[in-house]
């Protein structure tokens, strides 16, 4: 059975994303593995620093697997640490490199791996999206391929921040039947291993399908 998965809507290891605690307490462990690849041209070192700062509040350490490049996502080392991993991380940043670096890769592969074997898989905006496919490209609303480790289910993170006009183009783009899902920034859509899913956080979780509101119900388990 898998882990629990959140996805986070962005303002990742800040105060109202309480749900950690939560998290933290399901994967059975007291170390969190960060992968801050998302952040590699936005100080990566800040995006761990946080993490450890973080995660210390709730009583728990951190560790950074700089994983920053499609090398790295092949060094041995590396994906050793994030198939241990109990408790994974992927930080915001551009989805794109993210998708760039883990896709078919090891390190990718050993993420999985973890998630399966019932480790806890969190992704904060970037790190959220890119585990949707299709996937949302910020840069202009439309879709593009993610990772798909959740299919048929699209994600808008930060969608708080995110203009009318921006947010509708999206939504009319999306396939027929699709659900699209928004998130506010420190909210997390949490899917339980029995495939149910629930919203927490100081923010709002939307659920839009074919341009109409609808519910949790609908997304796949």
């Amino acid at each position: 059975m898998t882990g629990p998965l959140a996805l986070v809507g962005g303002n990742e290891w800040t105060t109202g994303c309480d749900f950690d605690r939560g998290l933290l307490e399901a994967s059975g462990g007291d170390e969190v593995v960060v992968l801050p690849t998302a952040a590699a041209y936005e100080h990566p070192e800040r995006a761990a620093a946080a993490a450890a700062h973080w995660f210390e509040s709730l009583g728990a350490t951190s560790r950074a697997v700089m994983a920053m490049d499609r090398r790295s996502a092949f060094d041995d080392e590396n994906v050793a640490a994030v198939r241990s991993a109990r408790f994974l991380y992927l930080s915001e940043g551009s989805p794109m490199h993210l998708r760039s670096v883990l896709l078919r890769s090891p390190l990718w592969d050993a993420a999985v791996e973890a998630w399966e074997g019932g480790a806890v898989l969190a992704g904060s905006a970037a790190g959220a999206m890119v585990l949707c496919d299709p996937m949302v490209d910020t840069r202009g609303g439309a879709f593009t391929v993610g990772l798909g480790l959740i299919g048929q289910m699209a994600l808008i993170t930060r969608v708080d921040t995110w203009t009318d006009d921006k947010l509708r183009r999206t939504l009319q783009l999306a396939p027929k039947g699709l659900p699209v899902v928004g998130v506010d920034q420190a909210t997390a859509l949490v899917r339980e291993p029995d495939g149910t899913w629930r919203a927490e956080g100081v923010g709002d979780v939307t659920v839009w399908v074919d341009d109409e509101r609808s519910s949790l119900d609908v997304l796949p388990g």
